[in-house]
């Protein structure tokens, strides 16, 4: 494993925005990392697959089925820097999304309902400064 929890934690203190943490993370050589809604845990993967997690932050009943329009509205406040990450969270439980993944190769990030439904595939931005 060549990038430890804590990097990836001052990675997270340091990026103004999800495009700048991502770089950040690219640069410690996460190549990918799947977070779980319904309590925040996140497994990070380097390049051989060997992964780090951090702990669960909060606990959320996730919705049964999921709301794509809704959701979309609650991603959009989110990327605007309305919601935190739990609030984020909370919504994205709240209209039925269960986990995404963001893949650091292709610089997308993927969401899904509780049945591995692809609910959104979004590319991630490069960074502005």
């Amino acid at each position: 494993m060549k990038f430890t929890l804590e990097q990836i934690t001052e990675a997270q203190r340091k990026s103004t925005n999800f495009p700048l943490f991502i770089q950040n993370l690219r640069i410690l050589g996460v190549a990918d990392f799947v977070t779980s809604v319904s309590d925040g845990y996140t497994d990070y993967f380097d390049m051989d697959k060997e992964s780090i997690n951090s702990e669960p932050t909060h606990d959320f009943l996730v919705a049964e089925k999921a709301d794509r329009a809704k959701f979309l509205k609650c991603l959009k406040l989110h990327q605007s820097g309305a919601t935190d990450f739990t609030e984020f969270c909370k919504d994205c439980a709240e209209n039925g999304i269960d986990c995404w993944i963001v893949d650091l190769r292709k610089m997308t990030c993927t969401y899904y309902d509780k049945t591995g439904q692809e609910i959104l595939v979004e590319k991630i931005p490069s960074v502005s400064y």
